[in-house]
C-alpha cells in the first residue's frame, strides 16, 4: 500500500482522522523538505493525546516519535524484530538503496512471517502485573529459540535476542520490588556481568549482577545499605524462580560485597588492576563485562570512566596475569588431532563447549582492554581491534566465524536438551553425534583457536 503522510503542522486530530480513514496504524511525518522525521503510532493517540487530554488542534509533531527508526529492505526479519525489541517499538520505516523511505512493517506482520515472535513475548513480560506470567513466559524461551533456528537465525542474533527476553524479566522484576520496597533511598544502578553484560546469553544460565548506588554520608547510610540489599535478595530470589538461577559462586546484587556504594566499586577496579593476584583476576573476568540494566546509568558510565583511567597506565603486571589465567583453558583437541572428552562422570565422552569458546572470549577481552576499548560484547570487541588495526582483516574474519559457529553448536545443543529430550541445557557435546563435516569443522576451530592462544602468550607473557 502507498505510504500514508502528513506534514508535521498537521492537526493531530486531522492525523487521526487520516488513519481512521485508511484503517492505518500508523502515520508517517515529513518536515518541509518532504524528508521523513518521525511517525505516529496508535500507542502515541492514547498515551500522549488521549490520556493526557492533550489539545487535538495542536500539531502533529507535538507527539511523533523522533527520528524516525529505519532500516534496510534487505535486512533479515531477525534483525527487524531485534531492532523492535531493543527499541520497545513496534513500527519500523523501510528503507531501499539510495536510503528513500519506501514502506512500513508492523510487529504484527512481522509475527505472521516469522511466527511466534519475540516481541509479543517481551511486550507481555512488560505488561504483566502478576509474577507467575513472567515464570510462564520465560518457560516459552526454548520453543521460541526452536523456532529462529529453524528459520536460519544466526548464533549472534539468537544471543542478543535470548539477552533481550532476560534483560525484560530483569527490569520488569526489578519494578516489582521498587513497588514493593517503595522509592529507593538514593541514585543506584543495577549492574549485570558475564554472558547478559556481553549480550552473549545462551538458555543455560546463572545471575551475575551488582548494585552500585551513590555515596551517602552520614546518619542515612547504614539506612540507604540496608535497603539496597533487601533490594538485591528480592530480585535475585525472583530472577531464580523465573529460571536464572543462583551463582554458584555468589556474585549477585544480594550479596553484600557486591551492593556497594560507587567509591567501593571503583576501590574495587582499582585493586584488582593494581595487585592482580588470582581471585582479582577471576573477578575481572566477571566484572569487566559489566553493563547498566536499570536505574542510573550515569554511575555505570563514571565507573567504566575510572577502568579507562586505570587502563590508561598500560598495567602490565594486571594483563601478564590476566592472559595466563586465560591459557589455563585449552581448546579440547589432542596432539594427533582428536577431540579430547571428559574420561568419566555424567558426562563422559563429552566436551564443555563453553568451556571451547572461552579463549576467543578471554582474547577478545585482553587485547580491548589493553588498547583501552570499552566494548563488552565479544564480537564487536573483535571488530574494535580489527578498526584499530590491532587484528588483520583476515584475524578478525577467523574469530568471528569460530565463535559464531561454535556459539550457534552450543544454542542448538540447549534447545534439543530441553525441547525433544526434556532435559535441562548443558554445554557438553558428544563428538560421536556430530556430522563428519561438523567434526572437521570443529577441530579445525580448535586449532586455530590454539594458533591464537600462541599469539596472546607470546604479546603478553614473553613464552610460547
Amino acid at each position: 500500500r502507498a505510504l500514508l503522510d502528513c506534514a508535521e503542522s498537521t492537526p493531530i486530530r486531522e492525523a487521526a482522522r487520516l488513519m481512521n480513514e485508511q484503517r492505518r496504524s500508523a502515520i508517517l511525518v515529513r518536515n518541509d523538505e518532504g524528508r521523513y522525521v518521525g511517525i505516529v503510532t496508535d500507542r502515541d493517540f492514547r498515551e500522549k493525546v488521549v490520556a493526557a487530554g492533550m489539545d487535538v488542534q495542536h500539531p502533529v509533531h507535538e507527539i511523533m516519535a523522533a527520528p524516525l527508526i529505519t532500516l534496510p529492505e534487505d535486512a533479515p526479519v531477525f534483525e527487524a524484530i531485534l531492532l523492535m525489541v531493543q527499541r520497545n517499538i513496534k513500527h519500523l520505516a523501510i528503507t531501499d538503496s539510495s536510503g528513500m523511505v519506501i514502506g512500513l512493517t508492523s510487529n504484527k506482520r512481522l509475527m505472521t512471517a516469522q511466527g511466534q515472535s519475540p516481541v509479543a513475548m517481551i511486550q507481555e513480560i512488560r505488561d504483566t502485573g502478576d509474577m507467575k506470567h513472567i515464570f510462564s513466559a520465560s518457560k516459552q524461551l526454548p520453543l521460541l529459540v526452536k523456532e529462529l533456528i529453524q528459520g536460519g537465525a544466526r548464533a549472534d542474533y539468537l544471543n542478543r535476542m535470548i539477552t533481550a527476553i532476560a534483560d525484560a524479566v530483569l527490569q520488569r522484576v526489578i519494578k516489582f520490588a521498587l513497588d514493593e520496597l517503595g522509592p529507593p533511598p538514593a541514585r543506584f544502578v543495577f549492574m549485570i556481568m558475564g554472558s547478559e553484560g556481553r549480550k552473549e546469553q545462551t538458555l543455560k544460565t546463572d545471575q551475575d549482577n551488582a548494585i552500585i548506588y551513590e555515596d551517602v554520608h552520614g546518619k542515612s547510610a547504614k539506612s540507604v545499605r540496608a535497603y539496597f540489599l533487601k533490594f538485591g535478595e528480592k530480585v535475585c530470589g525472583w530472577l531464580d524462580q523465573a529460571g536464572y538461577t543462583y551463582c554458584n559462586g555468589e556474585v549477585m546484587a544480594q550479596n553484600p560485597k557486591w551492593c556497594q556504594p560507587l567509591s567501593v566499586w571503583k576501590g574495587y577496579f582499582e585493586k584488582w588492576i593494581r595487585t592482580p593476584e588470582p581471585m582479582a583476576v577471576m573477578h575481572s573476568t566477571i566484572f569487566f563485562d559489566f553493563s547498566g540494566a536499570y536505574g542510573d546509568l550515569t554511575l555505570t558510565e563514571q565507573l567504566r570512566a575510572h577502568l579507562q583511567e586505570l587502563l590508561s597506565d598500560r598495567p602490565g603486571l594486571f594483563l601478564y596475569h590476566l592472559a595466563g589465567n586465560s591459557l589455563k583453558i585449552k581448546p579440547p583437541l589432542g596432539f594427533f588431532r582428536n577431540f579430547v572428552v571428559e574420561s568419566k562422570g555424567e558426562h563422559r565422552n563429552t566436551f564443555d563447549i563453553k568451556k571451547a569458546m572461552t579463549p576467543i572470549v578471554d582474547f577478545a577481552r585482553i587485547y580491548t582492554l589493553e588498547h583501552n576499548l570499552m566494548a563488552t560484547n565479544t564480537l564487536e570487541r573483535l571488530e574494535q581491534l580489527q578498526i584499530h588495526e590491532v587484528l588483520k582483516e583476515s584475524e578478525y574474519q577467523e574469530l568471528r566465524q569460530a565463535y559464531l559457529y561454535l556459539m550457534q553448536i552450543r544454542i542448538v545443543r540447549q534447545v534439543t536438551a530441553i525441547t525433544e529430550a526434556n532435559k535441562p541445557p548443558d554445554n557438553y557435546i558428544d563428538p560421536e553425534k556430530l556430522t563428519n563435516i561438523e567434526q572437521k569443522m570443529l577441530k579445525e576451530i580448535f586449532r586455530l583457536v590454539g594458533e591464537y592462544q600462541q599469539k596472546l602468550s607470546v604479546h603478553f607473557m614473553g613464552t610460547y
